[in-house]
């Protein structure tokens, strides 16, 4: 079926160019790809080698290479969202294609079975495709504690919770799916990390069929430091969900899932996050307000959450009850652009990360990832009942 021609797109902002050519080239090669779209966040390194070369991979593999700076759409921060939303615009105005393809563009491992696993998905007439893989059992923090969580909690009837990694940049949407998403003004206002839940969000929402389909060889991109460098997504994220929570959804939208393959050893055996430093974010930063909007919180979160304050990490009380319970609190009080809050669900989601982490991703990858999916069935359940 190569006369369904598709546009893959690399959203970027500072990326190793040599990695991001690469990747470029891999995408403009492939049968099923009638053009490339770089979008940058600014004129930088990255951004100055793609116009340097992209003549070059248009004419060895007789692919278009475009190359522009992402748009100012949204009202959020200016960030992935902009970038994404410009490229499903230049999409709808620049083409006759019928899919488009998202790929973050640091992908070490990336190679043409990404796009031809997602275009034979297509092919039955899937008008979303997603791509999932394995994960290291302390990586995809933000996706399980905040993004499952908050769909297990909202919208626990819906195939929301069900779906493996929300937060991923790796998709296709077929034209007539893009077309809602540009005409949805939530989508075009979330310019920020939000933009991958409002994406997931709305095209359930719109009970689009989706598939989801698996990666075996897993991700090969940066892990992370200290979890700071999360501290932006991470709140991001959460307010996009937070936006949503008085949102309905369907249920019985047809959703089907690749079943996994065998975990590569290195993913495996790979922690996703210094966890030294880690701990010693808990005890910075307080002060009194936070300590007063506690009150709002469970005894046992309150009392372990201010215990940090004396500069001694202290996390072992944040299990998922308490976290489930916590979770509820700031889906009510939380405020986007509070310093107060926005340091309080930082420290919380940092004792979850941690307390998991030490009694549970410690037993091994294999454990690690059920006892992930118990927590987001049984608070499906316990939201379901109202419990």
């Amino acid at each position: 079926m190569t006369d369904k021609l598709s546009l893959v797109v690399f959203p970027f902002k500072t990326e190793r160019p040599e990695v991001v050519l690469a990747n470029v080239e891999t995408a403009a090669s492939h049968p099923r790809v009638g053009g490339v779209l770089c979008v940058g966040y600014e004129e930088e390194e990255t951004f100055r080698a793609l116009a340097e070369a992209r003549d070059g991979i248009a004419g060895r593999t007789g692919t278009p290479v475009e190359l522009m700076l992402q748009e100012r759409i949204g009202s959020k921060r200016p960030g992935k969202g902009d970038g994404m939303n410009t490229a499903l615009r230049w999409f709808l105005s620049n083409t006759d294609f019928e899919r488009i393809h998202f790929y973050d563009s640091d992908i070490t491992n990336f190679g043409p079975e990404w796009i031809t696993k997602a275009e034979e998905a297509a092919d039955f007439d899937y008008g979303v495709v997603r791509h999932y893989f394995p994960r290291a059992s302390t990586d995809a923090m933000i996706t399980w504690f905040i993004t499952r969580t908050g769909f297990a909690l909202r919208f626990p009837r819906s195939e929301l919770p069900w779906i493996e990694q929300p937060l991923g940049g790796e998709l296709l949407f077929k034209r007539h799916v893009v077309e809602r998403l540009v005409d949805d003004p939530r989508v075009s206002a979330q310019s920020d990390w939000g933009i991958d839940t409002l994406y997931t969000f709305s095209v359930v929402q719109y009970c689009e069929p989706m598939y989801e389909t698996y990666i075996p060889s897993g991700k090969a991109h940066a892990l992370y430091g200290p979890l700071t460098d999360l501290r932006t997504m991470l709140i991001e994220c959460f307010s996009a969900l937070q936006s949503l929570k008085d949102e309905q959804v369907e249920m019985g939208c047809v959703h089907r899932i690749e079943y996994p393959d065998v975990v590569p050893q290195n993913i495996a055996e790979k922690v996703g996050f210094d966890f030294e430093s880690t701990l010693e974010l808990l005890p910075e930063l307080w002060t009194d307000r936070m300590v007063e909007l506690l009150d709002l919180f469970p005894a046992p979160v309150a009392e372990g959450l201010a215990a940090n304050r004396k500069g001694y990490p202290i996390f072992g009380f944040m299990d998922d009850v308490e976290w489930y319970d916590s979770y509820l609190v700031f889906l009510e009080h939380f405020v986007e652009g509070d310093r107060d809050w926005e340091h309080l669900l930082f420290k919380a989601w940092l004792a979850r990360v941690l307390n998991f982490t030490t009694s549970a991703a410690v037993r091994g990858y294999s454990y690690a990832g059920r006892y992930l999916h118990r927590m987001v069935i049984e608070y499906m359940r316990r939201s379901f009942l109202g419990g």
